[in-house]
């Protein structure tokens, strides 16, 4: 069935909403598209006139897609080269959605995207559309054909398992710039003991490269391994400069309302260092350089305006 402009208009007003739900639900901002474009198809092929609550019909649509989605990714993964990590996005991406409460912008953190890989399908729809989007329980459960008990007792569990698997901590942007400056200081010194002083005993670091560029997959843990590691990996080299087919510019910056370390080479977004912090000091450091989950970010990077930003330093 044909959509005239004011259905269509009003599936691109209901799009932010639905691709920043499918992103949590995802971890992935190019899946999410592709659920989104799902969506939409479905609509398309929807009576449209017949559907009493548009907004009510597309989330059940997008949440039901994602949840096979992530039923397949699953058996994906376990093919997947080295450690999967979700896709992260710099500060400013629509897709990172609502951010105007403390579990909007916690339910976003890559912390929190990574604690929700460990999540039933399930548990993670509950989680995302009551924490991110305050869907109330018995809306829930109508998109998910359970009970709103079920939901209740659903949202409990995976909150549960989030909550013992990250201190939640509130970093500012000046905060966040603040801890990737001084990381940056302690990892281009040359020495280990300041990086040591900034990360927690129990620290871990790993990196997601898809096979496609080397990454530390089995997680180095404790705070001199780490250190050790991030040491050697800030220290500049023609090698480095070979492998990346340039000069790696770093900047300090945010992803996913968290601190971040950017790579950038020739205007392109090699890699994304995302740093967990709390109070006691970095817990954890994941790196994102699989070219495919850093599209996203590269286009970001080259739509902003980065006049007279100068790197804090260069590979």
């Amino acid at each position: 069935m044909a959509l005239i402009m004011s259905d269509v208009d009003r599936f691109e007003t209901a799009r932010p909403r639905l691709e920043a739900i499918a992103y949590r639900l995802l971890g992935s901002a190019s899946e999410a598209e592709d659920a989104v474009q799902e969506t939409f198809l479905r609509w398309q092929a929807a009576d449209v006139g017949r559907i009493e609550v548009p907004e009510a019909w597309l989330t059940k649509v997008l949440t039901n897609w994602c949840l096979n989605m992530l039923t397949s990714a699953r058996a994906r993964r376990e093919t997947y080269v080295g450690r999967w990590l979700p896709e992260p996005l710099l500060a400013g991406d629509p897709m990172l959605g609502p951010a105007d409460t403390a579990e909007q912008r916690e339910s976003v953190s890559y912390a929190v995207l990574v604690l929700l890989e460990r999540l039933s399908p399930n548990e993670r729809a509950v989680y995302v559309l009551r924490e991110a989007f305050d869907y109330p329980h018995r809306e829930i459960a109508e998109i998910l054909e359970i009970t709103e008990a079920a939901s209740q007792q659903i949202y409990h569990r995976a909150k549960k398992h989030i909550a013992d698997g990250k201190a939640r901590t509130e970093i500012d942007e000046a905060t966040a710039q603040r801890i990737v400056e001084e990381f940056l200081a302690a990892a281009t010194s040359g020495r280990t003991e300041p990086l040591v002083r900034l990360l927690t005993q129990d620290a871990v670091a790993v990196g997601d490269g898809g096979g496609k560029v080397p990454a530390r997959a089995k997680a180095f843990e404790g705070a001199l391994a780490v250190a050790t590691f991030m040491r050697g990996l800030f220290k500049p080299s023609p090698a480095k400069r070979a492998h990346v087919g340039g000069t790696p510019e770093i900047y300090a910056t945010t992803a996913n309302g968290g601190p971040a370390i950017l790579a950038v080479v020739d205007g392109r977004v090699a890699g994304i260092i995302c740093l967990e912090a709390t109070a006691e000091g970095i817990v954890a450091i994941r790196s994102q350089v699989n070219p495919d989950k850093l599209v996203r970010a590269t286009e970001h990077w080259a739509a902003a305006d980065h006049h007279g930003e100068a790197p804090l330093h260069t590979l």
